[in-house]
């Protein structure tokens, strides 16, 4: 059953990592979003501003 147990770790371990970087991307997005919409880019101004 030591097989079963490292495997079991490992597993863990993996699912962690890619549970933290899944939480981390998201936060990530929503603050791009976030400060996207409250300080718009040269791009985003110079479209309002001609028409």
């Amino acid at each position: 059953m030591l097989a079963a147990n490292i495997w079991h770790w490992w597993v863990g371990l993996v699912l962690t990592v890619v549970g933290i970087g899944a939480v981390a991307a998201v936060a990530a997005g929503y603050i791009k979003q976030v400060s996207a919409t409250r300080f718009p880019g040269k791009r985003q101004r110079r479209g309002h501003d001609e028409g």
